[in-house]
């Protein structure tokens, strides 16, 4: 059954109402239709950028009222904890308050980084060029059209700023301060009831489970549980239409991942720990030593030696970090390229790796690489499988590699699945048998790692065909054991896996006598297959 992701919007605000329109071309001379402020509005929440840095709040109800028009970008499939990891980390890192410029950092970037890292959408490019197509000339008149048109003593955006015309007065500052504190108060008691809502929900779904198992099983339900059920959707209903809030959605992305957690346990990924980290950068700085750097180059040197050396958080990573990776993994020698994919290997055991794949959101230099998978020389092959396995040593990086929001690549579509998909069928049926070793390993954690059915949709038949392929080839235990569990999973995740392994074979009850846990897992496909 498909999931809903969540819808993701833009919100334009005109500063001027309207205002800019008529007296623009007297004042700056050519006529603009507005002047624009954006937000971006996910998860029952509108997140802008200022110059008091990221804000969040209910939707439309800044100062500047309704918003001049509303514009849908997509949908996000992003686990909201992680999104809120990730504004927190935009939060201290690029979009800090004192980075705040009105003419080249401001809220329409902020808008289009995170329209980018929800759902790989854009906003409209006039938006985000407004203040060059203005010139710097024209910004004091610019300002000016503002002071004109705005009232003395109201508090305003400019372009996401918080702008004072005057000194407010005591009794006003009074009075709003109550005003705010009334309104938290009002945000704080919605967000309990709409938590106790999402419970009492969640309560009925697991009656609901109940029920059917009892049904299933031939037995009567006891008069007092239905009754409990039938007193529960009310509260659902409800939720159903208002939607959640943000600390429903907060609490169910917990619950989420406790719940991963709760399957990691039963399905622990296949990584590679063994890997040293202040090793595999030694070995980087050798292979560098014959290649000129520039000042900004060695410094993301330095910044990867002090995060996985020294064991600095990924905040010391600057956001120029991973622009740095791609241009070695597009003009680095092989032993560049193989040491620095060690080295993030090694790294993508850190638990806040995640925060630095975001980065790659605007060039997409590690997946483009990836994907080039079967042009790569074999020590880099092996290099890339390592750090694929190793980014499921943690929940957020491992659905990173499972995101399907695409972007253009040479001409064609590409998507974060997509490029683990081809690595995880080339590695697996190569020839090489250390990288077969590491291609069962990726196969085996994409394939038991717990995710939206959606995500699997357009790539189940192909991962089954290449899992089907290395049967053939009547693998060692071990990798037999990867396959065929691998193969358990993806019958379960598509209706077209059991018809194809019935179709094409080989017949998995051929590998039975194996083991024990390669019979547990032929007996999970045959079910599948009647």
């Amino acid at each position: 059954m498909n999931e809903q992701g969540a819808s993701v919007e833009l919100y334009i605000y005109d500063l001027t109402k309207g205002l800019a329109s008529l007296l623009s071309p007297a004042i700056l001379g050519r006529q603009i239709e507005g002047v624009w402020h954006t937000a971006v509005v996910v998860y029952q929440t509108e997140y802008f950028f200022g110059a008091g840095g990221i804000t969040n709040c209910t939707p439309g109800s800044t100062q500047l009222g309704a918003p001049y028009r509303v514009e849908r970008l997509g949908e996000t499939f992003v686990p909201y904890q992680m999104f809120l990891e990730y504004i927190h980390a935009l939060g201290t890192t690029t979009y800090t308050p004192s980075s705040y410029n009105l003419l080249e950092h401001n809220c329409n970037h902020f808008s289009e980084e995170v329209a980018q890292f929800l759902c790989g959408a854009h906003i409209p490019k006039h938006i985000v060029a407004q203040p060059e197509e203005l010139l710097p000339s024209a910004h004091s008149a610019l300002q000016g059209l503002l002071d004109s048109m705005l009232p003395r003593q109201q508090t305003v955006y400019t372009n996401g700023g918080l702008r004072h015309n005057r000194q407010d007065s005591p009794d006003y500052l009074t009075l709003n301060t109550q005003i705010e504190e009334a309104r938290v108060a009002s945000q704080e008691l919605d967000a309990r009831r709409s938590s106790l809502a999402e419970k009492l929900a969640r309560k009925q779904r697991r009656r609901d489970k109940r029920r059917r198992k009892l049904r299933d099983a031939g037995d009567s339900e006891p008069d007092d549980m239905a009754e409990a059920v039938e007193a529960v959707p009310s509260a659902g209903e409800e939720l159903s239409r208002a939607g959640p809030s943000s600390a429903a959605l907060a609490l169910d992305a917990d619950e989420r991942r406790q719940d991963e957690l709760r399957k990691r346990e039963r399905d622990p990924p296949i990584v590679y720990t063994d890997i040293d980290g202040m090793q595999e950068f030694e070995k980087l700085s050798k292979a560098l030593e014959g290649m000129e750097l520039t000042a900004e180059e060695r410094q993301s040197v330095d910044e990867l030696q002090q995060y996985l050396v020294q064991g600095e958080g990924s905040w010391v990573l600057g956001d120029d970090f991973l622009a740095f990776v791609g241009r070695l993994l597009a003009g680095g020698s092989e032993a560049v390229r193989v040491a620095l994919l060690r080295c993030l290997a090694a790294a993508a055991l850190r638990d806040d790796v995640s925060l630095v794949l975001h980065q790659d959101r605007r060039h997409h230099a590690l997946l483009n690489y990836a994907h080039s998978v079967d042009t790569l020389s074999a020590p880099e092959q092996h290099a890339l499988a390592l750090f694929m396995c190793n980014l499921f040593e943690n929940i957020s990086s491992s659905e990173w590699l499972l995101y399907i929001s695409e972007w253009d690549h040479n001409g064609q579509p590409l998507s974060n699945i997509r490029a683990t998909t081809k690595v995880c069928v080339h590695c697996t049926l190569s020839s090489d048998l250390e990288l077969r070793e590491l291609g069962t390993a990726l196969m085996h954690n994409v394939a038991t790692k717990e995710v939206k059915t959606v995500v699997f949709d357009e790539v189940c038949v192909e991962l089954a065909m290449a899992l089907l392929q290395l049967l053939q080839w009547a693998p060692a235990e071990e990798q037999l054991w990867r396959g065929v569990r691998a193969l358990a999973r993806f019958a379960q995740h598509s209706s077209d896996v059991p018809q194809l392994i019935a179709m094409i074979g080989p017949d998995p009850a051929a590998f039975r006598g194996t083991s024990p846990r390669v019979d547990e897992q032929i007996d999970l496909i045959m079910k599948q297959i009647k």
